[in-house]
């Protein structure tokens, strides 16, 4: 009676050990995705801040 208590022990505990790296995994998964963005969102105004000095020196060019 000892072992099958034993391996139903070992499988729940098992099953906690997985649920709590899934939520980890989920929680860091989260993070990552929050991160990309911030990340897109800097290069896209990085990008329109490149765009509007190519147009000035364009301008800037053209009057010489």
């Amino acid at each position: 009676m000892f072992w099958p208590m034993f391996a139903v022990a070992v499988g729940f505990v098992s099953l906690a050990v997985l649920g709590v790296f899934a939520i980890r995994v989920f929680l860091e998964a989260r993070r990552l995705g929050q991160q990309v963005t911030d990340s897109a969102s800097r290069i896209n105004r990085a990008a329109e801040d490149l765009e509007r000095a190519a147009a000035s020196a364009a301008r800037a060019a053209d009057s010489l």
